[in-house]
């Protein structure tokens, strides 16, 4: 439950620390944008991301928020433009309003639609924005188009495998409330080695990639069935709770 707080008001995950007795704790700080235009903060702030509240449970603000400040501390290392990062970090998702199966081609034609970003940006800026968006999506059979793109779907793939299974949980239970137990189970684990597993279509795209040892650490998992089970376990009976 403090985990799923955390994360609703807009604290990212940052890793595992130790406390003085060596027990672990993940580990949680709230970060504003770094270098973000503050104007184009706050129109985010007040007309796009309230946006996600009314979207499945997997998609709302606290991921959006993740991904955001993924991609940002990602940008320190590459010659891109922090405004065009953070911009199509907060959209990346807004499709799923309409469509969850085509919402990052829809969350392309918001960005390009939303004649607010005229303010912030050029047309080929916001061409640039609109396509890293479209390019996001871990099942997409083409490479990004474009660095933005890379960083974008990068900083989407939260593989805290923890963070990981929970969301696939919470999904399938926004989906598919009637289902039984064992039957959101079996779909937990189909769903789980179809994108995150050794041959799954989850790759990554930098190879410098942050997340390199959260998806080695989730074929751990993926290949435990006792461990998957029992994280499992735990995220249903809460989430049910939640509910």
């Amino acid at each position: 439950i403090m985990q799923y707080l955390a994360s609703k008001h807009g604290f990212a995950y940052c890793g595992i620390i130790h406390i003085a007795d060596g027990t672990p704790r993940l580990a949680y700080q709230r970060l504003m944008p770094r270098h973000v235009c503050q104007e184009l903060e706050n129109y985010c702030e007040t007309t796009i991301l309230p946006q996600y509240d009314s979207f499945d449970e997997a998609h709302q603000q606290p991921h959006i928020r993740s991904v955001v400040h993924r991609a940002l501390v990602m940008a320190d290392r590459y010659p891109v433009n922090k405004n065009m990062i953070y911009c199509a970090a907060v959209y990346h998702d807004i499709g799923c309003g309409e469509s969850r199966e085509w919402h990052h081609l829809i969350s392309g034609r918001i960005i390009r639609q939303d004649k607010q970003l005229l303010h912030f940006f050029s047309p080929s800026q916001i061409e640039v924005i609109a396509q890293a968006a479209e390019d996001h999506r871990a099942s997409a059979h083409a490479a990004p188009r474009s660095l933005y793109g890379n960083i974008i779907a990068e900083a989407d793939r939260d593989l805290n495998p923890e963070m990981v299974v929970r969301r696939t949980v919470q999904f399938g239970l926004s989906q598919n409330p009637r289902a039984s137990r064992e039957q959101h189970f079996q779909r937990v684990v189909q769903h789980l080695r179809e994108k995150y597993g050794p041959h799954g279509y989850m790759k990554l795209l930098l190879q410098d990639s942050p997340n390199r040892p959260n998806m080695e650490r989730l074929h751990s998992i993926i290949a435990d069935d006792t461990k998957l089970r029992e994280l499992f376990e735990r995220f249903f009976t809460e989430e049910c709770r939640l509910r």
